[in-house]
């Protein structure tokens, strides 16, 4: 079988992540880290 190449996929090195991606999973997890925060002290206030 022949390896076909999708268009630009030459000028990609393997392993490289771009920024919009990195800025992507920062902005995530902020997200995430938020949630859980607020879920914690929220229980931790409706306990006392």
């Amino acid at each position: 079988m022949t390896d076909l190449k999708l268009p630009g996929e030459d000028d990609k090195k393997k392993g490289e992540v771009s920024f919009a991606r990195i800025a992507i999973w920062v902005i995530v997890g902020g997200i995430g880290l938020y949630l859980v925060a607020s879920g914690v002290i929220g229980i931790l206030t409706k306990g006392s």
